[in-house]
């Protein structure tokens, strides 16, 4: 039976690169994977996922107006799918996890989604929220704190690397703009305010 899992961690746990081999394995074995990337992050070119580590692949553009389960079906009905791949799964729409469920239901095809759990307030996005919800598999991927514990938190910051509290959920970016943190230390950032 199919599933739909969600890889999430904070920022640089490596969820793209986790994400790339996944996709990697299925082809080895010659296997046809559908990789879909947000529209919205454009930081590799617009269909394009690339890890810190210098992975990089083609996938396919996935925007918030689409139905992710009419775009696999379609592609399903030309050559079988053995996986579908999303990267950034936190910008996903509440209805394209939905759609995601039916893609492992009644398709019989795994999902494997790769996303942030949480944004820089500690707010959940609507895509994760609806993972969450909704995955049957919930994965976390892990990475570390400058003081070395387990980072659960994205601390934005502004160029000179000061803590931002105050903005949009969705502001993309990467190294420059994000540092994952322990709760402690991200409380503190915030707190120097």
């Amino acid at each position: 039976m199919a599933k739909v899992y969600f890889y999430y961690s904070a920022m640089n746990a490596g969820k793209s690169t986790v994400l790339l081999q996944s996709s990697y394995n299925y082809q080895e074995r010659g296997m046809r994977t559908l990789v879909f990337a947000p529209a919205i992050d454009t930081r590799s070119g617009l269909g394009r996922i690339r890890s810190r580590i210098g992975l990089e692949a083609a996938a396919e553009v996935l925007s918030g107006t689409d139905n992710l389960l009419h775009r696999v079906t379609r592609e399903h009905g030309l050559s079988p799918v053995a996986c579908v791949l999303v990267d950034e799964a936190q910008f996903l729409t509440p209805a394209q996890v939905s759609q995601a469920t039916d893609i492992a239901d009644n398709l019989g095809i795994p999902v494997l989604c790769y996303g942030l759990r949480t944004d820089f307030q500690g707010n959940l996005f609507p895509g994760s929220a609806a993972l969450l919800a909704l995955a049957d598999d919930l994965i976390e991927l892990k990475t570390i704190c400058h003081c070395g514990r387990k980072a659960t938190m994205n601390l934005r910051t502004t160029t000179d690397g000061k803590a931002i509290r105050e903005g949009a959920q969705v502001e993309i970016g990467g190294n420059e703009r994000y540092v994952p943190m322990c709760r402690r230390h991200y409380k503190a950032a915030l707190a120097a305010i």
